[in-house]
């Protein structure tokens, strides 16, 4: 096991990664921008370091200062958290050359999984069902006849990264070259790479995902589902678990073919498979995140298993020991992500509390949210033994949750959870006005 971790990330993730780290006994080391000086996760760490100014590309991206400080203070692996550099194979392979464990996949698979487009090709054999689609486009005529032949409407999607950028949705051929000029350009700025490709446009669907654990002896087992249909713009607002769309025999048989198909791929670590689920109940496979997903802790909750813990005794070499006998998926957890909807600084927070009340946050008094990195505050998440408990206990978490001095989404998200269509778990990817 490591004796010392250092925590490449900000903000309630690297907070969340320095707990972990406390309850295993690994000491931490964590790195700041000059924005993020008086930052939580500074103060939690048993070293700290600035390594740039306050923007990512000076900081949070920069690798060579990061491995640099890494070496300085004796670390022997690196968390990247998500964002930043956890899906950057070049960073993952700097850590190896350095004699550093990057925790997270071998830079191989990594390159090989994170092309939407060759991921898709590889899960195909595997069993599993893929949206149809084409590999990278290489112009907007490319990308025109590939549209014609998969018909409209389609979805123009970035082979790099997630989260929602270089998407768009495409319903007619006039649509194409801005849509592609658009989903390039955000590619290039996000993910450093502008290839895009297409894939047929299922709708109406829910994006219902896997979450994985695989380590280096070949045991792979899923920690469930999670309906993530809640979403503005691509970007994932309210997460739960298990999918009320799903039923036992679907999840059932989703699961072995999903355990089956890492095998097949041979992926080591924590990982998420994205689905599509259509109005007929056929799951199709969209993408692989090859990192920690931001609701991680919404299955946490309801499987009891620590996901950062496991993360790092997988890259420690450690194998797993439980089966996926030993999971069970009863109860019901729900995650609303509060974010920021302009910059302040807290001057009161009350989190509330009780049994199965979770509040994952980087906020103390006196914080201040700046314009340079993205807007979650933190994830409040709830258990119950059933999801009518599980949504009376997030309304009462919502209510009694306070941020002063910060514009939240607060109230938004209780009207969303006391919205008929949620409720009743009759909800698709429209539910916020999407497509």
């Amino acid at each position: 096991m490591f004796s010392k971790i250092l925590i490449a990330n900000r903000g309630e993730i690297a907070v969340r990664i320095i707990r972990a780290c406390k309850e295993m006994g690994v000491a931490t080391v964590a790195v700041y921008s000059e924005a993020d000086k008086d930052a939580l996760h500074v103060a939690l760490a048993d070293q700290s370091y600035c390594i740039g100014g306050p923007e990512a590309s000076e900081s949070y991206l920069n690798e060579n200062q990061i491995i640099s400080t890494a070496i300085l203070a004796g670390a022997q692996a690196i968390h990247p958290g998500y964002g930043f550099l956890s899906e950057n194979a070049h960073f993952a392979r700097l850590c190896r050359k350095n004699g550093i464990v990057f925790i997270g996949p071998e830079p191989e698979s990594m390159e090989r999984l994170s092309d939407k487009a060759i991921l898709k090709e590889l899960v195909q054999n595997t069993g599993l069902s893929v949206i149809p689609g084409t590999k990278a486009v290489a112009s907007v005529a490319e990308a025109k006849r590939a549209a014609e032949n998969l018909g409209f409407p389609v979805m123009l999607k970035a082979c790099a990264g997630g989260g929602g950028r270089g998407i768009r949705l495409i319903k007619s051929v006039d649509e194409i070259e801005n849509a592609y000029m658009q989903a390039t350009s955000e590619a290039i700025s996000a993910f450093g790479d502008g290839s895009v490709y297409l894939e047929k446009y299922i709708f109406p669907a829910r994006h219902v995902e896997l979450q994985m654990l695989a380590d280096e002896q070949g045991n792979v087992v899923c920690l469930g589902d999670r309906d993530c249909s809640l979403q503005r713009r691509n970007q994932k607002l309210l997460e739960e678990t298990p999918s009320p769309a799903v039923t036992v025999e679907q999840r059932q048989k989703i699961i072995e073919a999903a355990i089956d198909a890492v095998k097949k791929i041979g992926y080591v670590g924590a990982g998420t498979l994205e689905f599509l689920l259509d109005k007929g109940g056929n799951f199709w496979f969209m993408e692989m995140n090859v990192r920690l997903q931001v609701e991680h802790c919404v299955t946490e909750m309801l499987t009891g298993f620590d996901l950062v813990k496991w993360q790092i005794r997988i890259a420690a070499g450690i194998p797993l020991n439980f089966t996926q006998n030993d999971i069970r998926l009863s109860g019901a957890a729900i995650e609303c992500r509060i974010n920021a909807q302009s910059c302040g600084s807290l001057r009161m927070l009350h989190v509330p509390g009780g049994p199965s009340v979770r509040f994952d946050t980087c906020l103390i008094e006196g914080t201040s949210i700046s314009p340079y990195y993205d807007s979650l505050l933190g994830k409040l998440v709830v258990y119950a033994k059933t999801r009518e408990e599980a949504l009376r206990k997030i309304r009462a978490a919502l209510c009694e949750l306070k941020v002063d001095g910060i514009p939240t989404n607060i109230e938004e998200q209780l009207r969303i959870v006391e919205d008929e269509r949620f409720t009743s778990g009759n909800y698709d990817l429209t539910f916020m006005g999407n497509r």
